[in-house]
């Protein structure tokens, strides 16, 4: 895999997130797909991502904008930086909150050209305060 195929493939699964299309985002990941990143436990495979996603998705709609696309020569690993915008459903209200937040993620692309690995990189302090300050402005 080249660095142009490594950065389509990249791009490809943040449509398919983007489009809430889990089975296009699937088939961008290895079977084996490590997914990790800040305040989550590590995980191994398609169907825990898939649950994981399912999961995050009844509290929260987002979309990656806004996406800077880095690959090492050869395209086998490679980083991504991005804004997600959305909204939160907090949990214990019925009410949307607006977020914004920069956030990355560090890819490693398997000799079969898919992903294999994935870890998330956010500040939780930053998202809680999102989620506070929005409140604060619907008072």
């Amino acid at each position: 895999m080249n660095e142009n195929e490594a950065r389509k493939l990249i791009l490809e699964a943040f449509a398919a997130v983007n489009a809430s299309d889990h089975d296009a985002l699937m088939a961008c990941l290895s079977e084996d797909v490590v997914h990790e990143g800040t305040g989550m436990p590590r995980e191994i495979g398609k169907e825990k991502l898939r649950w994981r996603l399912a999961e995050l998705m009844r509290h929260f709609r987002a979309e990656a904008t806004d996406i800077a696309v880095m690959t090492a020569p050869g395209g086998l690993r490679a980083a991504a930086e991005f804004t997600m915008s959305g909204s939160y459903l907090a949990a214990q209200e019925a009410r949307e909150k607006n977020v914004q937040l920069s956030a990355g993620v560090f890819l490693e692309i398997d000799d079969d050209g898919l992903i294999s690995r994935l870890t998330f990189c956010y500040d939780p302090e930053r998202l809680r305060a999102s989620v506070q300050d929005d409140d604060k402005a619907r008072k």
